[in-house]
């Protein structure tokens, strides 16, 4: 069994060292935010969505993460763009679906995307990975309406018949690859109730990949390293405004 918590240490002291550029076409809501995660790890983010310089910040990039919170017809463009180009140049991405499931554009945006290039990791949550499966799923806006356990079949599912990596976060967090699956408990209730939260979960995927080339290990170190760190260890009086402070 790994050592997620020291692999999850090991790989973050390789992204201080190295900072790698880590290319994000992600929504409004969270840009800086998500943004300012990158820097606190180390990594080097780009927030860059205009189909005229993808592929330019492409050949810059160490890795990618597409985040279709806020969608339009452009940035479809360039998140269809930058997965083919992801494709050619074999550089990892990170795909975070929200809120499929709630609308049509959201889940055929997911799924246009798989088709354009597998994602090296795909990070939602469990209504959202639900949606993307052959048995379909609804959610709540971008809020997920199921729990992991509901999510873990069609999981294993999408990642077997891809050939990719899901990671599915909330209060617990489970990661596989259709063969192998792993729950990484130490989250809390209270990380629903802050935005962006999932979208920085898949940013963190992102920072790791560029620099841990196994995708499951990017993955599982990434909620083992981040999760145990969510909230200090007196979680009796933390309201989620405070949260997003002391995380």
């Amino acid at each position: 069994m790994k050592e997620y918590s020291k692999l999850a240490s090991e790989i973050l002291d390789r992204i201080r060292c190295h900072r790698p550029v880590v290319h994000s076409i992600t929504n409004y809501v969270v840009m800086n935010s998500t943004a300012n995660v990158l820097l606190a790890m180390g990594a080097s983010p780009i927030m860059a969505h205009a189909p005229e310089e993808i592929e330019d910040i492409m050949v810059i990039s160490n890795s990618m993460v597409i985040n279709i919170g806020t969608l339009s017809k452009h940035w479809i463009e360039s998140m269809q763009l930058a997965a083919r180009i992801a494709k050619i140049t074999k550089k990892p991405f990170v795909l975070d679906p929200v809120g499929a499931g709630a609308t049509k554009l959201r889940t055929q945006t997911a799924c246009d995307i798989i088709k354009a290039s597998v994602p090296t990791v795909i990070r939602g949550n469990a209504s959202e990975i639900l949606a993307l499966s052959p048995q379909g799923g609804t959610t709540r806006g971008v809020d997920s309406v199921h729990t992991v356990e509901d999510a873990l079949d069609a999981a294993k599912t999408i990642a077997r018949s891809l050939g990719t990596v899901i990671a599915v976060t909330g209060e617990k967090d489970l990661v596989t690859d259709g063969e192998n699956s792993l729950v990484v408990t130490g989250g809390h209730c209270l990380m629903s109730y802050v935005t962006g939260t999932g979208c920085a979960a898949s940013v963190i995927v992102g920072a790791f990949l560029a620099e841990e080339k196994d995708p499951v290990t990017a993955a599982a170190s990434r909620s083992r390293g981040s999760t145990s760190k969510a909230l200090p260890p007196d979680r009796s009086n933390v309201m989620p405004s405070r949260w997003k402070t002391v995380s």
